[in-house]
């Protein structure tokens, strides 16, 4: 295979100048590229121009990451090694990454994890039926914009609503100064599978997130044209069940990528302050109009937003919903910054006492 024939087979996996001009003039001249299509429980699938293999991290690699969020995630390109004739690949680091959705790690551990990495357009999936939630689409836009991910809101599942309810659904959602881009669908009808098709083009990688049993897998399924993920039986509610397991990226039919997601049950908002202000940025504009440079908007006087509020400019459950996650950022980011601290100390002590020892002997 030339060199053209390669290029024009990692443009197809999404490949371009911008990651080309990034490029690691070391490890780019004694490795090949690759890109990560699955991750699942520290193994990893890689795709490249003859196909998918598993994939390790090189020792070194994997002792210099700093953190989890620094390993190989769903939609990296990676510099691969191959061995046992090419049925072994090897990763030894990570392009930068042009784009990212991450979280807060579920639980107590203060510290992201990494969904997916280049992805173009996140889909984010809610059910017009029972799974509506504009908080939760509020968690999800804060997570796209922060990764510099332009967000469409794909509202499934209108075979069991009313025209008018859905009509009030998308009206809500702007009611609430959600911008981004609205396809309503139905899975079980295809009504707007068209439509949604138009939307994918060929070398762009895009992104499936809600929560289970939205419809996820079953139009993961549609647009494949097969059966390739397993879905599970609907509930008493009319909803599906959880079906995806691990985070894939699959190679579409019209050469579009997709990377499907496993419901999240926590979406934890770490550090996203900026991410913050563009998701709700009526209410970052109606801030630049109070009297007082660092108003709370918690009872100063002239404020411009507790004003908007009153006067009906505002909805209310949307500025609180604001606050909320605003809180829970800062909060958050105070621990994770105590946690970065504590182990660079640590470091410093485990390098100081080896020095020491090194020099009793």
């Amino acid at each position: 295979m030339n060199e053209q024939e390669t290029r024009i087979r990692l443009n197809e996996l999404g490949f371009d100048n911008w990651f080309a001009a990034r490029l690691d003039g070391t490890l780019a001249g004694t490795h090949s590229l690759a890109r990560v299509s699955a991750v699942d429980r520290g193994a990893y699938l890689i795709v490249n121009e003859a196909g998918e293999l598993t994939a390790e991290l090189a020792g070194k690699f994997r002792f210099n990451a700093g953190s989890p969020a620094d390993l190989p995630c769903v939609g990296d390109w990676a510099y691969v090694q191959y061995h046992n004739g090419g049925t072994l690949a090897v990763i030894h680091g990570v392009l930068p990454r042009r784009t990212f959705l991450r979280r807060k790690s579920a639980g107590r551990d203060v510290d992201f994890q990494m969904i997916a990495a280049n992805i173009d357009t996140a889909f984010i999936v809610q059910s017009c039926h029972y799974d509506f939630n504009l908080h939760r689409l509020d968690r999800y836009l804060v997570m796209a914009n922060e990764g510099h991910i332009e967000p469409v809101l794909i509202l499934t599942k209108t075979d069991l609503v009313t025209p008018e309810e859905l009509e009030k659904t998308v009206a809500a959602i702007r009611r609430a100064g959600v911008t981004a881009g609205i396809l309503a669908l139905s899975n079980a009808t295809g009504a707007g599978m068209d439509e949604f098709r138009r939307l994918l083009a060929p070398g762009r990688t895009y992104c499936l997130l809600g929560s289970s049993g939205v419809g996820k897998t079953t139009l993961v399924n549609r647009l494949l044209g097969r059966e390739a993920l397993a879905t599970r039986a609907t509930s008493h509610t009319g909803e599906g069940r959880h079906a995806t397991s691990r985070r894939q990226l699959l190679v579409l039919e019209q050469g579009a990528l997709l990377v499907d997601t496993p419901g999240m049950r926590e979406l934890g908002i770490l550090g996203a302050g900026a991410a913050l202000d563009d998701s709700f940025a009526e209410i970052l504009d109606l801030s630049r109009d109070c009297r007082f440079a660092d108003c709370s908007h918690s009872g100063e006087p002239g404020c411009a937003v507790r004003a908007a509020i009153e006067g009906g400019g505002l909805d209310a459950d949307r500025y609180a919903s604001y606050v909320k996650l605003k809180k829970e950022s800062e909060h958050h980011e105070m621990s994770f910054v105590e946690k970065r601290k504590k182990d660079r100390d640590f470091g410093k002590f485990i390098k100081t006492a080896k020095k020491q020892l090194k020099g009793r002997k």
